[in-house]
């Protein structure tokens, strides 16, 4: 694959993308990465870039902004 932006790739291939570059996200703590699965939707339903998610959620995280809040392993 050359290219990742939405207008180069069809749902199927950016679900496999989002997939292979998280990895086993059920295997490391009962689902407890599973909000960084539910982050990357907007990139899978062609929505929004990845340039743009990661973007957004480095500028919160630098920015002290709240997030998702988290609660023990899980997000609420």
């Amino acid at each position: 694959m050359s290219s990742y932006l939405i207008k180069d790739t069809t749902r199927e291939e950016r679900e496999q993308i989002v997939a292979e570059s998280l990895g086993n996200l059920s295997g490391s703590c009962d689902g407890c990465a599973s909000g960084l699965a539910d982050m990357y939707q907007d990139y899978i339903d062609g929505k929004r870039e990845l340039r743009e998610i990661n973007q957004a959620f480095q500028a919160r995280y630098v920015s002290g902004a709240d997030g998702p809040e988290k609660s023990g392993c899980g997000y609420l």
